[in-house]
């Protein structure tokens, strides 16, 4: 008989083991290695039966030895020095403190979290940088609170059916096995929030509350019995359910979360957050509800409230294609804001428009998402340098009228948390060799003189770790389909910890392109069966449970591993989770990824390994397309400009083998008399000394903070002073601009000089425009100046303001100015109005831009 409930029994400490309780609700232990020797003492078999789950080894543990424990003095010693060393780690100033006038506190919502293996509420890279963003605040002393959902069933476990082909588990989630709490009343009562539905009734939530580290973090959970059972499984699982599902699972994220928020700051006294950052747009309705108190409780209009909400929003796009984008049918979201649910504060007109698609090939019949968030932020970003142009491009028809470079989406290139990916062994040879890199964060280029043979020596320790955690996995992999014992003693022998090994481990939509390296099977498999160089790969991923053409390419690379010619050399793990990845990212010793160009946003994976002393091996995009030198890995070429994806495939396909056969394997092999590969280790100690400081989640928040976050306060503070009167001024001002816009033109532009001007002179431009009623204090007319292309398409340009605005006749003005010639070469030049307000955080926010009515210039061309 099958259980109708499943719940954990928590097991009743000793007394002096209770701070052990304290270790637990601070997830803090798992990146504290210290706090992770602790719990392991506790019983190292259970530690690692439970897979280093400290809620689960204290709930099976036997009493005896609870009791045991209780009396061993140099155990209870331990425990009181991790209890210290936690709290003086969570009130001592850190990096952030020593920073006057930033954010007393900064909401992050996100619709996924990896922070452990053991609170599974992620699924792949958005909730893994999500983590880490969390755990590197902690570190630096960064005031965020975090907001998401908990999935009682989280994403999803993986296994394979005996053909190949994955298969999908929902394993339920007892909150109360989990290393978290309710969020509380003074009087006890768990708080709630709520969100109104269509049907006249509200969908209500709890609130768990996460300790990582410094940084809370709040979790709504519909699975109360306020709701019915349909609004009890909302919160079921991570990206499951269709239209309806979906949205109310971002309306309780966004607005539920905001709720959430104004309670935990009400009942802890925490500060309330000056910055909202709404990475991805799950979390994009989280602007409304800010528009909607601002409204109701300080008597702004929609205009004002959308002014002041905007100044102190950031926003995260993660995905370099439309696919990616939650998109709902206008309808829907009418359906949901509209009718007998609409509030009066926020219209659904105003709702609908913030999301549609008003740019050139939009689908006017969505709503979307992203476009939302970009809308609700006055700061926008990609997460590297290639997606963020990519993004600017993407959504570049949002800013109409200007060219793709200004559109206002920065970029700030992801990061990864050393403390959760980098393995034990290289952190201790740090402490040993360059301790300061450990303590301060710096003296990177020590790395090169660390000795190479115990850089040698702890890479063959994780590359055999990593051999007998694949053993292991693999095992428990082959007896799910259902081998015998007989069938399975191969793999006693599978993979080789002095072999050569490639990591390919990610999510498995078609773009990653997870079958590339079978393009060809007899060279792939040649190069696995080498005699002198062979090579070994280690493959992990899951595809979205809806894909069958993800699950296909994962059936494909199994039946190619079942093999029994390669499948000591080639293996797929099932069930790819945050443990795994980091067995992997730690023991493999080349990184590979071969994503179609330009279509991985950032790709954090190749960085982990990095840290590791891993070498990469990637196709030029994301992150690698920003840092890679020639030095610190491998770049397999792009034939991303072809039409053909079967050609653009086999080229790049063919080039991936010649790299790994000719140069990867080469390299590996090629040792000296005392049996160490020189030629490698110079490239490991490199790409450390190199690529460490930049690819830290440190660096990233960092940026951040002093980029966004900061600036975004001061904005935000602008706008709320003296009630508001900066928003309801800047909303005033707008509103003023955009209506008097189209009588703004650009009637007559002159210059004068040399005919043929030389290097180092300048160029006097005098400007007549119609400012259309406007006041000369509210635009700012400029000329753009620099090299042009063959088609006369300034590339790269330079920005001069040009000053005077006296009055002619009927009411225009005359601006003048001089260009600065500091180039010889094809030269050009326009000019244009845009916008001017001291509330804007730059000149294309508004999308306004008056230019001349046909192309003006220089007709000499060349300048020498």
């Amino acid at each position: 008989m099958k259980a109708i409930r499943r719940l954990t029994v928590r097991t009743v400490l000793p007394e002096p083991l209770r701070p052990l309780e304290e270790l637990i609700l601070n997830l803090r232990w798992s990146w504290h290695h210290e706090t992770l020797d602790l719990f392991r003492a506790v019983d190292p078999a259970l530690w690692e039966a439970v897979g280093h789950d400290p809620v689960r080894l204290l709930g099976e543990v036997a009493p005896e030895r609870l009791d045991q424990l209780a009396h061993d003095r140099r155990f209870l010693r331990r425990l009181q020095d991790a209890v210290e060393e936690l709290r003086e780690y969570l009130t001592a100033d850190r990096w952030y403190q020593s920073r006057p006038g930033a954010p007393a506190a900064i909401a992050y919502f996100s619709p996924e979290y990896g922070i452990t293996a053991a609170l599974p509420q992620y699924s792949g890279g958005l909730g893994i940088l999500a983590g880490d963003h969390l755990k590197t605040a902690s570190d630096m002393g960064v005031p965020i609170v975090g907001v998401g959902l908990l999935y009682r069933h989280g994403y999803f476990a993986q296994s394979l059916s005996p053909d190949g082909w994955q298969l999908e588990r929902y394993p339920p989630i007892d909150p109360n096995g989990l290393p978290l709490t309710l969020l509380r009343e003074p009087d006890g009562t768990p708080v709630r929030v709520a969100i109104g539905l269509p049907q006249g009734h509200d969908l209500h939530a709890q609130v768990w509350l996460v300790r990582v580290g410094r940084v809370p973090q709040l979790l709504l959970d519909s699975d109360v019995e306020d709701n019915d059972q349909a609004a009890r499984d909302i919160t079921d699982r991570l990206y499951g359910g269709g239209g309806d599902h979906r949205l109310l699972q971002e309306m309780l994220l966004g607005i539920g979360g905001v709720r959430a928020i104004r309670a935990y700051c009400r009942i802890t006294g925490h500060p309330a957050p000056e910055v909202f950052h709404t990475n991805e747009g799950h979390a994009g309705f989280l602007g409304l509800e800010r528009i909607r108190e601002l409204i109701s409780e300080e008597g702004l209009s929609f205009d004002e409230a959308l002014e002041a909400t905007r100044a102190s929003t950031v926003f995260t796009t993660h995905t370099p294609v439309p696919a990616g984008i939650d998109r709902f049918p206008r309808e829907l979201v009418h359906k949901y804001f509209g009718g007998a649910n609409e509030e009066a504060e926020v219209p659904v007109e105003r709702v609908l428009d913030l999301g549609a698609e008003t740019y050139p090939d939009g689908d006017p019949t969505v709503f979307n998402m992203a476009v939302m968030g970009m809308r609700l932020a006055q700061r926008v970003n990609g997460v590297s340098k290639l997606h963020g142009a990519v993004s600017r491009e993407m959504f570049g028809g949002l800013w109409g009228g200007f060219d793709t470079a200004e559109v206002p989406v920065g970029s700030i290139t992801n990061g990864v948390h050393a403390g959760t990916w980098v393995a034990r062994e290289i952190l201790d040879l740090a402490a040993r060799e360059v301790p300061s890199v450990l303590e301060s964060g710096h003296g990177w280029d020590g790395v090169r003189g660390v000795p190479e043979h115990e850089i040698w020596r702890v890479r063959r320790e994780l590359r055999e770790r990593l051999v007998h955690e694949a053993r292991r996995r693999l095992r428990e992999s082959w007896r799910q389909r259902g081998a015998s014992a007989a069938e399975i003693a191969w793999i006693d022998d599978a993979l080789d910890p002095d072999v050569l090994t490639i990591g390919f481990a990610r999510r498995v939509p078609s773009y990653k392109r997870l079958t590339l390296m079978m393009r060809d099977p007899e060279r792939l498999r040649a190069l696995l069966l080498d005699p002198e160089r062979p090579v070994q790969i280690v493959i992990a991923g899951k595809a979205h449970p809806a894909d069958e053409g993800g699950k296909r390419l994962i059936q494909d690379i199994v039946r190619f591993a079942d093999g029994e010619d390669v499948r000591h050399r080639i293996v797929f793990l099932p069930d790819y989770d945050m443990a795994l990845g980091q067995s992997l990212v730690q023991g493999c010793d080349v990184w590979m990824n071969n994503p179609l160009r330009p279509l991985e946003a950032c790709g954090t994976s190749g960085m982990k390994a990095a840290l590791n002393g891993g070498l990469n091996l990637s196709i030029r995009d994301g992150w690698w397309d920003e840092w890679a030198d020639g030095q610190n890995g491998w770049d397999v070429p792009s034939a991303d400009g072809l039409a053909a994806p079967d050609r653009r495939d086999a080229l790049e396909a063919a080039a991936l083998y010649e790299l790994v056969g000719e140069h990867v394997a080469v390299t590996f092999y090629d040792r000296d008399s005392s049996g160490l590969p020189r030629r490698w280790l110079e490239m490991v100690k490199h790409t450390i000394a190199t690529l460490g400081p930049k690819v830290l989640a440190n660096r990233m928040l960092r940026d951040y903070v002093e980029d966004y976050y900061v600036p975004a306060a001061v904005s935000g503070r602008a706008m709320a002073a003296d009630s508001h009167s900066g928003a309801r001024a800047l909303a005033a001002w707008k509103q003023r601009v955009v209506k008097a816009w189209p009588g703004v033109a650009v009637e007559h532009v002159e210059s004068s000089g040399e005919e043929s001007p030389h290097v180092g002179t300048g160029l006097p431009v005098r400007v007549v425009v119609d400012l259309g009623g406007l006041d000369p204090a509210d635009v700012t007319v400029e000329a753009v100046y620099g090299r042009v292309d063959d088609a006369d398409a300034l590339v790269e340009p330079s920005y001069l303001e040009l000053t005077g605005g006296e009055p002619v006749e009927d009411g225009r003005r005359r601006y003048v100015g001089e260009i600065p010639l500091t180039r010889s070469g094809a030269f050009g030049y326009s000019v244009r109005v845009v916008p001017h307000h001291a509330g804007l955080a730059g000149r294309a926010e508004m999308g306004l831009v008056a230019l001349p009515p046909a192309p003006h210039g220089m007709t000499n061309g060349d300048l020498r």
